[in-house]
């Protein structure tokens, strides 16, 4: 029935695996959801080998579903994967894990960040694009396990990323074939030459990470291997199936939801939302200290991009739905939800949600979550609002950063999973006096896997014709002008409690979290 391709999406909330044939039409797919561990303030870490599990189970899933519709597994002809560009776990010689996974909402790193940013150092601009160290970034992370991790310091061989973790196991590998793509590889955030695609010795001499702990670069279509007999067994997909190198999961979905030139925008609502620009390299007005913004080369050649974020922009909608309104177990609250908010008025009659659930970035590093302005007349919906308003007026100070540097940002993509809501969209091109615009296609990373599989398959002769191909408008939404002059006046009130109002308050809410 022709040939078909396996993605998979390695998130921090789920693991997405699915099957799509040569028209591009999904014939199968999966997810299993991940757990996020809490093992001190400001820690986040996980289980890579849940990564492993779940990405196993999805595929065994998958290959039952083709079966049922009369499609024969061996006809997969590669696997790719992509995975979160910010976090890492240290691997031992047969290539198992023996540290966490540790990602971007973690915070542990803080005060190191701190100390290297107090150096004034200027070549982590000049070579990565990104002047300052972030506690998010996986050179911390490194660097962390290797003062406090003595199993990492006795049996550690490399770091890798979760994706590449996940497609090592499948193809049997072991720690010294451990490899990253060189888009994924940007996501380190200090350490490498970006333009080079290449680790840069002067970065790692000074960050103290010896250059034989670092994985060997690849491009993301490259073929590290075959599906090892084990795996074949355990999901039902052939024996030698040949499996890429993988990429990042944010650099896939802006191509997947058509972003190839520079100056477009996205919206990528995931766990961490993050807000992106292509751009043709460093542009030295975004690569400056206290831009708040990280720099990255995307998958394909010459390719590079922007991103602002709020760490816990997704997970703060999660959180909502799972810890306050107590729906865990039921995804389709989120719609009842957003029909409760989308009967509130713009700026929620003076009700704030501060998104900082795992704590504030620069100045406001002591910026914790909350509610402000609460009364007795409100409900879940108001507080739902805000939520998302809170999500946006980040957004908002973002595409000022991003306009001030000449993008002019009058239309953005918005693509994974929180592009579903349109109440949310809405909100964005108001609050941002931006069109929106939706494709079918909201998990553009897994399709644009399929397409890269195709690709190290030779199957196709270049990514974005067939991306093309996948790509049509579902909804379009354009900016309320009214609403947007309220935001901009709420933004500056926001601004003005966060940045001064709120700080002594922030730092006496510090102090209370240490008490016994």
């Amino acid at each position: 029935m022709g040939k078909l391709y396996l993605g998979f999406d390695a998130g921090t909330q789920s693991v997405k695996v699915a099957v799509y044939d040569a028209g591009w039409k999904c014939i199968a797919s999966c997810s299993k959801p991940t757990t996020l561990g809490y093992p001190n303030p400001g820690w986040v870490q996980m289980d890579p080998n849940e990564y492993f599990n779940n990405t196993v189970e999805c595929m065994k899933q998958c290959a039952r579903e083709i079966r049922s519709k009369g499609y024969d597994p061996a006809d997969v002809a590669a696997i790719m994967g992509d995975g979160v560009i910010c976090g890492i776990t240290g691997i031992d010689e047969d290539g198992n894990a023996v540290t966490p996974y540790v990602n971007y909402l973690d915070s542990r790193t803080r005060e190191d960040a701190e100390a290297i940013n107090a150096k004034g150092l200027d070549i982590w601009g000049r070579e990565t694009g990104n002047p300052e160290a972030n506690c998010m970034f996986p050179a911390l992370f490194a660097r962390w396990f290797l003062k406090n991790s003595e199993a990492f310091r006795s049996r550690g061989v490399k770091f890798v990323h979760n994706a590449p973790y996940v497609l090592m196991h499948l193809a049997g590998l072991k720690g010294r074939d451990a490899f990253i793509d060189w888009g994924a590889m940007s996501g380190w955030g200090l350490g490498y030459r970006v333009m080079d695609k290449q680790w840069s010795d002067e970065q790692l001499r000074i960050l103290g990470i010896d250059r034989k702990y670092m994985p060997r670069i690849l491009k993301p279509w490259d073929i590290v291997g075959g599906l090892s007999p084990e795996c074949a067994a355990a999901t039902g997909f052939a024996e030698g199936t040949p499996v890429c190198a993988g990429a990042g999961d944010t650099m896939q979905s802006m191509l997947g939801c058509g972003v190839f030139e520079p100056g477009q925008g996205v919206d990528v609502a995931g766990t961490c939302a993050m807000f992106c620009v292509a751009t043709d390299g460093i542009v030295p007005e975004l690569s400056r200290p206290g831009s708040g913004l990280i720099f990255n080369s995307g998958s394909l050649p010459d390719t590079y991009f922007y991103w602002g974020y709020i760490r816990t922009g997704g997970l703060a909608l999660r959180w909502f739905k799972d810890s306050v309104a107590l729906k865990n177990d039921d995804p389709k609250y989120y719609t009842h939800l957003s029909e409760m908010a989308s009967e509130v008025p713009a700026g929620c009659n003076g009700v704030l949600f501060l998104p900082y659930l795992t704590g504030g970035m620069g100045d406001e590093d002591e910026a914790s979550g909350c509610f402000l302005n609460l009364t007795l007349d409100d409900n879940q919906g108001v507080m739902w609002r805000s939520v998302l308003e809170a999500i946006g007026y980040d957004y908002m100070e973002i595409t000022d950063t991003y306009r001030a540097a000449g993008v002019p940002l009058r239309r953005l993509t918005v693509t994974e999973g929180g592009s579903r809501d349109s109440l949310w969209n809405q909100i964005k091109a108001d609050m941002l006096a931006s069109d929106v615009v939706r494709y079918r296609t909201a998990g553009g990373a897994v399709v644009t896997d399929c397409v890269f599989a195709a690709l190290a398959a030779g199957d196709v002769k270049a990514v974005r014709p067939a991306l093309e191909k996948t790509i049509t408008k579902d909804a379009e939404y354009a900016p309320n002008p009214e609403n947007t002059k309220l935001y901009r006046k709420l933004l500056e009130k926001k601004k003005q409690l966060v940045k001064t109002d709120m700080k002594a308050a922030f730092h006496t809410l510090r102090q209370m979290k240490k008490f016994d």
